[in-house]
């Protein structure tokens, strides 16, 4: 029989997160209770199963006025949301003008700008959209306070990101001023957003000891630190891992094999060089890209591949899940599951909710209070701070102390007094053996 071991789960923080799934449900989940941890639990969920809104990519603006969630669903529209309430603000339609089907050219990209030009106040955000063709726009979107007004959108810039291949994976950086572009056939590409031109291009790798070449295929890629957009962490078809740096060279800086499936989700930690990954067989691991080591494997194996990794922002948690249905919350400085919630379909994509905060958690805890009282107690006269049945209690254990201490001193003395009578025989019997 093989060892098993049984982690206990300390339980959630306070938090708030939003997965999507492959029929177009939005689902809610809230982990509320205090600061001692509590399991996540589904509190709303908005939409109707329809597989054709199948959702396909997320982005959330999570700012305390005023917040927005921009959702791409299969059909080729992006829908601007509250991501407190639920409702559509907005319904961008992608779709292309030269007869192309939404599903033949899907939305693989999707980026909503939280800061320049995005005017909440008066209704209108910007939204950056890339399909599997290569098809870019940034769209400035206009909406009326309203939900049932339409909207009004004009296409601020529109570029190519590839001739050939299918894109598969896009990332804004931290500035918002440059995207990262990847995918089959398609090698690593940065553009200056602002400009609507391509900085640097990645090169392949040379062939390897037996000529072999790999095919450029990569399925995840992102920047590895918010302060400096030259870093950039892709994840390939082939399990292997890559670190780009473009002030350096084309070609991969650092490259290294994770498990034997590929990487399917890429995310970044604040620190600005840990990643975390995830592959196709529910494998997940952390790693620090300044040496290309592994930090550790999380514990618990997920039952399906893992297509979406999120951090919080304020929290050590990351959010994980994928094909298994399942919405994974662990600890990253442990590396242990928080928590796991069955959302029954699969899951495409999750955020989180950095602004939401539990009133419960707010409340002092009773119990804390009443430790806390207790200590102040003591700090001043004992005696006369504690009740009268600790009193009693230390007052008898004090008693039974001094007993035993008495039974002590008597069972010496009567040890002393043996020895002495013991004596006192033995020289008897001396003296009387002399006269005889």
């Amino acid at each position: 029989m093989p060892r098993t071991m049984k982690v206990e789960s300390p339980g959630c923080p306070p938090l708030r997160a939003l997965t999507f799934d492959e029929l177009g449900l939005i689902k809610v989940v809230e982990a509320r209770g205090g600061s001692h941890g509590s399991d996540p639990k589904v509190v709303e969920r908005w939409g109707e199963p329809e597989p054709s809104r199948c959702v396909l990519a997320a982005s959330i603006d999570d700012r305390k006025s005023n917040p927005l969630l921009a959702v791409a669903r299969k059909c080729g529209t992006v829908e601007i949301l509250n991501p407190l309430k639920g409702d559509v603000r907005a319904a961008i339609s992608d779709v292309a003008h030269d007869g192309v089907k939404p599903e033949d050219d899907p939305i693989v990209g999707l980026h909503l700008f939280k800061s320049e030009g995005s005017d909440r106040t008066s209704g209108s955000c910007i939204v950056l959209t890339c399909t599997t063709k290569g098809n870019a726009r940034i769209r400035h979107c206009a909406f009326s306070s309203s939900p049932d007004d339409s909207a009004s959108t004009d296409t601020a810039t529109l570029w190519k990101v590839c001739g050939a291949g299918n894109v598969l994976c896009s990332k804004v950086d931290a500035s918002e001023s440059y995207a990262v572009f990847g995918g089959k056939g398609v090698e690593v590409n940065v553009w200056d957003i602002r400009k609507g031109t391509k900085i640097w291009n990645a090169k392949p790798p040379p062939k390897n000891n037996l000529g072999i070449f790999t095919p450029t295929w990569f399925t995840s890629a992102t920047f590895l630190c918010k302060d400096d957009h030259r870093k950039i962490v892709a994840g390939t078809n082939s399990h292997q891992v890559r670190l780009y740096d473009i002030s350096a060279q084309r070609r991969p800086v650092i490259s290294f094999d994770f498990r034997e499936t590929a990487i399917k989700a890429v995310c970044e930690d604040l620190d600005g060089y840990t990643v975390y990954l995830g592959n196709g067989t529910g494998d997940l691991a952390s790693f620090d890209m300044r040496t290309g080591k592994m930090l550790g494997s999380f514990l618990g194996k997920c039952s399906g591949s893992i297509r979406s990794i999120a951090r919080h922002p304020m929290l050590p948690v990351i959010a994980s899940c994928g094909l298994d249905s399942y919405l994974r919350l662990w600890d990253i400085k442990s590396r242990q599951p928080l928590s796991a919630v069955f959302l029954k379909q699969h899951l495409n994509a999750v955020v989180f909710d950095s602004n939401f905060t539990d009133e419960a958690s707010l409340k002092p805890d009773p119990t804390h209070e009443a430790e806390d009282t207790v200590e102040d107690v003591q700090t001043g006269d004992v005696e006369a701070a504690k009740p009268l049945k600790k009193r009693k209690k230390k007052a008898a254990k004090e008693g039974r102390r001094k007993e035993g201490a008495t039974a002590k001193d008597n069972g010496v003395d009567n040890l002393k007094m043996k020895k002495k009578m013991k004596k006192k025989r033995s020289e008897m019997g001396e003296g009387l053996n002399d006269q005889q």
